[in-house]
């Protein structure tokens, strides 16, 4: 890797970094980047995935005022990404790697619609009941599965079905989907390291990178108002959709 391409990588990191802790769908920047410095798509998958997952914690953190009172949902949640991000993980080593890309972009516009046409819920900082904790580690598995598979716009997703299941304010949302998806790409990083290939090199860059963004995201992303949040992801995952489909 040359110097240009070393400093290509760290600002990809960087760029994905802010726009994860923000909205979601920064591996749609770092990936690319990494396939044209050279890197095979498999490679470069598991390590931007490996680098990536530094950028989650980074952004959480950067959340931590938002993420107070939301334990209970954080580990609920995350229980459930974590077992989602292992079978996701799985099926990304054993499977062709086209299998689900014809459904991914729909399933990126179903999340947009739910975050435009939903109404305004009467916003609760309570405990959830037991019929939402359910729901809460289902979404988390389902989410954790597409993560550790595909991931493309994974925090879009995630965003759009915790405000459909949870009535709290989407900044708050938006810091349990740091933690959240940040599990799912650990354990998901934690199995390719074991038994995938990767590229330390770039993982490393990805990661410094990634961890400045996330904090410079987090920093200005807390300050935006949950409509502009609202319309942000929704621009996002719009955006993702199309490039996909075009793919």
């Amino acid at each position: 890797m040359t110097l240009l391409d070393a400093l290509a990588v760290l600002a990809a990191g960087f760029a994905a970094g802010g726009i994860n802790a923000i909205v979601g769908s920064g591996s749609l920047i770092t990936f690319p980047v990494l396939l044209a410095v050279g890197y095979s798509s498999v490679t470069a998958n598991v390590s931007n995935s490996v680098g990536l997952v530094f950028g989650n914690l980074s952004a959480a953190s950067g959340y931590r005022a938002e993420l107070e009172g939301q334990r209970e949902r954080a580990l609920m949640g995350g229980t459930g990404t974590a077992l989602g991000a292992i079978v996701g993980g799985v099926l990304l080593l054993t499977l062709p790697e086209g299998v689900f890309e014809a459904v991914v972009p729909a399933l990126i516009l179903v999340a947009c619609a739910l975050m435009i046409l939903r109404p305004k819920p009467k916003l609760s900082h309570g405990s959830l009941s037991h019929h939402r904790k359910i729901g809460l580690v289902a979404i988390g598995f389902a989410v954790g599965v597409y993560g550790g598979y595909f991931g493309a716009a994974q925090g879009v997703i995630l965003l759009a079905a915790l405000r459909f299941l949870i009535p709290d304010s989407l900044q708050r949302l938006n810091g349990l989907k740091n933690v959240m998806v940040g599990v799912a790409n650990g354990i998901a990083a934690i199995l390719f390291v074991i038994v995938a290939h990767v590229a330390w090199e770039a993982a490393a860059l990805v990661a410094v990178g990634s961890i400045v963004g996330a904090q410079v995201g987090a920093r200005y992303g807390r300050r935006v108002p949950d409509e502009g949040l609202r319309w942000a992801v929704v621009t996002v995952g719009v955006a993702v959709a199309i490039i996909l489909f075009v793919k």
